[in-house]
């Protein structure tokens, strides 16, 4: 069974080295990893390069729940393009630069236990929220 794909992307009006900084800094990613305002990351890792690991402790503010998201970085090409895996399924994140804004496209396999179209919205409206961090960060 071939596993399903979902894109989600974002254009930042900033310049790409300040893009891949915020997607790549552990202070930054707190700031911006959530899906929503009652959603927050209280511990992020970084170590980026091939075969390093990344993690990202993701709770709900009431502290109901919370959960890890984590896995190791399978191929980086500075300000282009990071490749990673989390458990059986596969991350692609492009940047695409352009004259004054970078184009932020995340390629990923579903799972199964949460319907595509809730998926979907969960990824766009974490990476609207790191659109929004950037672009007042500026």
């Amino acid at each position: 069974m071939t596993t399903q794909k979902i894109t989600v992307e974002t254009t930042v009006a900033a310049p790409i080295e300040q893009v891949w900084r915020a997607w790549n800094t552990p202070e930054d990613i707190k700031q911006w990893n959530a899906a929503s305002d009652d959603w927050h990351t209280t511990k992020s890792e970084v170590d980026l390069r091939v075969g390093g690991a990344f993690s990202s402790r993701m709770e709900a503010k009431d502290g109901s729940m919370g959960f890890d998201f984590a896995g190791t970085y399978t191929k980086v090409v500075a300000h282009r393009l990071i490749e990673s895996a989390f458990g059986e399924r596969t991350l692609v994140v492009e940047f695409i630069p352009s004259r004054d804004a970078v184009t932020v496209r995340e390629t990923f396999d579903a799972e199964t236990t949460h319907p595509i179209e809730q998926q979907r919205n969960g990824w766009q409206a974490i990476l609207n929220s790191f659109k929004k961090h950037v672009e007042v960060v500026r």
